[in-house]
């Protein structure tokens, strides 16, 4: 008797083979993960994790310790990585606040801790004399030597001799100071510690090659350095907007910018104590063959 079923049956059977066992890995006993690491995990789970970080670090200012942990997510840069979720956040209108801590964490790791040169204190030898008597000494002219004589012993042996009494001569008092060999800390300029941002410099910047109508800010400190992490408002009738610097490193980590909608003004300012800039809306530009293009307002504010 001759079988006729030919191969047909044997990937029917394949098949099911197949769909059983994807139920039995999918629904009946799935893969449970447990101590698995960070780097695994999901993107948006990523995300998640971020943010826990952030959120610690806002509130026990362990900086050492968040980097480590970001570390276990093995980005290839966590600051780049910080600040574009950040940029995400605000991008997609969730919780200002969840971008704060992100944009802050950002900032944080680009900038680090700097620590403040210390200038050691001189040391002061002042000079005291005592009324201490001094043993006679006698000159020998034939040797040119000198010999000390020693001080006459109580005729009492139970007497002890009187105790020099010390004083201070006051005329004879100078302060000398001695160099300690260590030289000095050089100074350089710092931002004062909560002083509000002042405007540096303001104008219009026609760039054809930007065209995209912009409020550029740009912090600094004393040094002239940039400043990440730093809170601008821009407000506007009926409208209000919170954004940070350092969360657009390609131009620079005490960069923003704001896009501006035309026929709206916009007033500025740093944070909520800072000067506040106003009168700032849309412009066009126009190129050599007359065409138009827009604008953009560049800001730069230095902290004193």
């Amino acid at each position: 008797m001759n079988d006729e079923r030919g191969h047909w049956y044997l990937l029917t059977g394949v098949l099911i083979g197949a769909v059983m066992g994807l139920l039995y890995a999918w629904v009946v006993q799935p893969v449970q993960y447990t101590n698995t690491s960070p780097a695994s995990l999901r993107a948006d789970f990523k995300d998640y994790y971020r943010l826990m970080i952030a959120s610690a670090y806002m509130a026990n200012g362990d900086l050492v310790r968040a980097k480590a942990r970001l570390e276990l997510l093995k980005d290839a840069d966590m600051y780049r990585s910080l600040a574009e979720q950040a940029q995400r956040t605000l991008a997609e209108g969730k919780n200002f606040e969840q971008a704060r801590v992100l944009g802050m964490l950002a900032a944080a790791i680009q900038k680090g801790v700097a620590s403040q040169p210390t200038i050691p204190a001189p040391s002061v030898n002042p000079i005291l004399t005592q009324d201490t008597p001094t043993p006679p000494t006698t000159q020998s002219e034939a040797s040119g030597q000198t010999t000390i004589q020693p001080s006459p012993t109580p005729s009492n042996p139970t007497e002890s001799p009187p105790t020099p009494t010390a004083s201070i001569a006051t005329s004879e008092f100078k302060p000398t100071m001695i160099s300690t060999g260590v030289p000095l800390a050089t100074l350089t300029p710092t931002a004062t510690p909560g002083a509000p941002y002042a405007l540096a410099n303001r104008e219009q910047i026609c760039d054809q090659n930007q065209g995209q109508n912009l409020i550029q800010v740009f912090t600094q400190d004393a040094a002239g350095q940039p400043v990440p992490g730093v809170e601008i408002i821009v407000t506007w009738q009926g409208g209000e907007n919170h954004f940070f610097t350092g969360l657009n490193p390609a131009v620079s980590v005490g960069y923003a910018d704001f896009s501006m909608t035309p026929g709206i003004t916009y007033t500025l300012r740093i944070a909520e104590a800072g000067q506040t800039i106003s009168g700032l809306a849309a412009y066009s530009c126009e190129n050599v063959a007359g065409s138009p293009y827009w604008g953009n307002w560049r800001l730069e504010f230095v902290q004193p």
